[in-house]
């Protein structure tokens, strides 16, 4: 079959890419910009399309011959046009807008855990904003609820390790921990890959979260055993990593932190904050947040440097 990919630049779009061709379906892969191609591996079955998902008719285009679209392109902080609005809220009505006059017949969104209306958190108030525009679209959707997100390519694994390589101290989100379940991508891209290629979940909201409860001190502390590491961990109120991530996203290309990141965290990522549909028992994700799991998903050994600054090359 064939199926366009947005956000395919980003961590879960590839991860879905790859496995979709390794298939050997058909992708139509939509890059933001030329230079995210970069992100993609080359291949023959794959079509590049650059489209920053504000043209409608151009998007559409794209979209012709699709049997399904999964939008997957997302932010977790605002940069400039980049807002939170213009990203979810917006795309995703023209991610709707052109997969009808395509013809698409299937879309699979990915959202928010905690995503949810009037909660003060533009983050996750623009998720909820997607899911609504994606449940009145008319189309047959799945949308995927999903918790904190590992493995290759991650921002987890990727800023836990280098925070690890960097710095002797670890602050603790909280004075009072709150628990995460780690997913490993592969159990997410499972749950796409049901909806998209299976038509199965169709008009269903699930939630998809690991099979572990861990506090998130335990989750770094694994990743900190498997690096050879051995920091303090220091426990800070909420309002002190809301100030390092505002410093972080001023100063940072990619920030250690972000602002939503911190809501995120400091809330849990356990239990969605609406209801959802039951997941079905053989899309269950299994992976534990194992030794085995973290090393797969780790980056080359290397800590924060100079070059992660906005104003240096």
């Amino acid at each position: 079959m064939r199926v366009a990919i947005t956000g395919v630049a980003g961590f879960i779009g590839r991860h879905l890419a790859e496995r979709l061709l390794g298939d050997g379906h058909q992708v139509v892969l939509i890059a933001r910009t030329s230079r995210s191609e970069e992100a993609v591996r080359a291949s023959a079955r794959a079509t590049i399309v650059v489209n920053d998902l504000t043209d409608p008719a151009a998007l559409a285009k794209a979209f012709t011959g699709c049997d399904a679209v999964a939008h997957c392109a997302g932010i977790n902080r605002e940069i400039g046009k980049q807002t939170f609005r213009r990203v979810h809220v917006e795309a995703t009505k023209h991610v709707v807008e052109a997969a009808r006059a395509a013809g698409v017949k299937r879309i699979a969104l990915m959202s928010f855990l905690r995503a949810r209306p009037n909660c003060g958190s533009a983050y996750h108030e623009s998720k909820w904003l997607a899911e609504r525009i994606v449940r009145e679209s008319g189309l047959d959707y799945t949308i995927i609820r999903a918790g904190v997100v590992y493995g290759l390519g991650d921002h987890m694994l990727d800023h836990l390790s280098r925070a690890l390589h960097t710095f002797p101290l670890f602050a603790l989100v909280g004075l009072h921990e709150k628990q995460v379940q780690p997913l490993a991508i592969e159990d997410l891209v499972n749950v796409l890959r049901a909806s998209l290629v299976h038509g199965r979940l169709a008009s269903q909201t699930v939630a998809v979260v690991g099979p572990e409860q861990l506090y998130l001190s335990e989750a770094v502390k694994r990743v900190a055993e498997v690096l050879g590491k051995k920091p303090v961990y220091v426990p800070m109120p909420v309002w002190f990593h809301y100030l390092l991530a505002y410093a972080c996203e001023l100063t940072m290309k990619v920030p250690l932190v972000a602002r939503a990141q911190v809501r995120i965290l400091s809330e849990g990522v356990v239990e969605p904050a609406l209801t959802c549909d039951p997941l079905p028992y053989d899309l269950k994700p299994t992976r534990r947040f194992s030794e085995e799991q973290i090393r797969a998903g780790l980056p080359e050994p290397g800590g924060f440097g100079v070059s992660d600054l906005r104003k240096c090359a």
